[in-house]
């Protein structure tokens, strides 16, 4: 079956040629990743309750969440938090099917609860936050839905996924620092770092600078000497780090906390270990990409995708789905190295059948063959054919979209 498929031939050229590159991420105690970890994780739970008590999953779209920032006095030793953080979860789900009530609002708020208690440390989540819903209801006839359970989903909207492959040096850089520095095993060993991290890398021709702004949290600190020994204990990691890419480029320097001011006693400590905890806002969509990442030299959705409904919600599956096709032509095909995949829907067509999928390849010898054109379509078509898997993989919490 024709699958609108095109594949466009870029020579040689890739993002590491340009003289300026900008990648960011936010890390998993940012307000705008929190939002984000928040409606992706009631999506996700409400999908397996649907599944395990109607054997699909039923209508729902719960990425609509703002957190509204609360207040606290952090002090060398620990300080207290004054107002609670607050999170709300808005959106749209099926509450009653067949006559059965679902308890919407219960799964969504467990949901955020156990997800803020895996992502986030040194604080206690209800002592912490205040998690509230407006989660507009709606029922379902079943035989309606059953009939159509064997056909392929039809796309929910007219819109665009887009993803690419593989990352550069800078923003391999960027991912590894943030995703050190909130990893259970660094903080085990460094229980000062709070989950709060915001990562900002620039390339300029061959010298990388990376920024880190990282919420210290107050208990484990009792001097202003203190702050900055750890501080440099957090650089001391992140070069370690960096260690294997050192002879890709010319320089590589990370800068933590620079609004620090070390004669004036301007330190970044907080109570939490979060921004959130001192007027810090949040919201869905604000923050990384399905891959992680916010690139501002590569295309990008703007799609909010997390919370959306993992089945034919087009803003979230295509963008997952371009990124894992453009991951595996890198892989499969020797001369591609780089490829940015772009999936268009046309509502309720089958969200196998997109309107075009393009495909554009920069290769090692600047000129892609017929072959590899050929292996390009069939990976794409694979792809769109077995798509119903990567529904089942954002289910199972395998592929996360922030």
């Amino acid at each position: 079956m024709d699958k609108n498929i095109i594949v466009e031939d870029l020579g040689s050229g890739k993002v590491e040629n340009l003289d300026v590159e900008i990648v960011e991420r936010k890390g998993l105690g940012h307000p705008d990743t929190i939002c984000d970890a928040a409606s992706e994780a009631a999506s996700r739970e409400l999908s397996k309750y649907y599944l395990k008590h109607f054997g699909t999953i039923l209508h729902h779209n719960v990425d609509k969440a703002l957190l509204v920032a609360g207040q606290a006095k952090p002090n060398y030793g620990g300080g207290k938090l004054t107002k609670k953080i607050k999170i709300i979860i808005a959106g749209r789900a099926t509450s009653k099917a067949e006559g059965k009530s679902i308890p919407v609002d219960d799964i969504a708020v467990k949901a955020t609860k156990n997800i803020l208690k895996e992502n986030l440390h040194g604080l206690n989540i209800d002592n912490s936050f205040v998690i509230d819903t407006e989660i507009g209801g709606g029922s379902v006839d079943l035989q309606e839905v059953f009939g159509r359970k064997t056909e392929m989903p039809h796309a929910n909207d007219t819109s665009f996924g887009v993803g690419f492959a593989p990352f550069s040096i800078t923003e391999q850089l960027v991912l590894n620092s943030a995703n050190l520095l909130n990893s259970k095993q660094f903080i085990k060993k460094n229980p000062f770092v709070g989950a709060d991290i915001k990562v900002m890398g620039v390339r300029r021709h061959e010298n990388i600078d990376i920024t880190i702004a990282c919420a210290i949290i107050d208990k484990y600190v009792e001097s202003t000497n203190q702050y900055f020994e750890l501080k440099a204990k957090i650089s001391q990691a992140l070069s370690k780090m960096a260690e294997p890419v050192r002879d890709s480029v010319n320089e590589i320097n990370f800068h933590v906390n620079t609004a620090d001011n070390r004669e004036k006693k301007i330190v970044y400590i907080t109570t939490t270990g979060l921004s959130a905890e001192m007027g810090d806002d949040g919201q869905v969509g604000r923050g990384n990409r399905v891959n992680g990442l916010i690139t501002v030299r590569r295309p990008m959705s703007l799609e909010a995708a997390a919370g959306k409904n993992p089945v034919n919600h087009i803003g979230k599956l295509y963008n997952v789905l371009a990124n894992l096709i453009a991951a595996d032509i890198v892989k499969k095909i020797d001369d591609v190295h780089e490829c940015t995949v772009n999936l268009l829907s046309q509502i309720g067509k089958p969200i196998n059948e997109p309107l075009v999928a393009n495909i554009l390849i920069s290769t090692k010898s600047g000129r892609i063959s017929d072959e590899d054109k050929k292996e390009c379509d069939e990976i794409a078509a694979d792809w769109l054919d077995n798509i119903q898997k990567v529904t089942k993989q954002i289910v199972a919490g395998k592929i996360l979209v922030y």
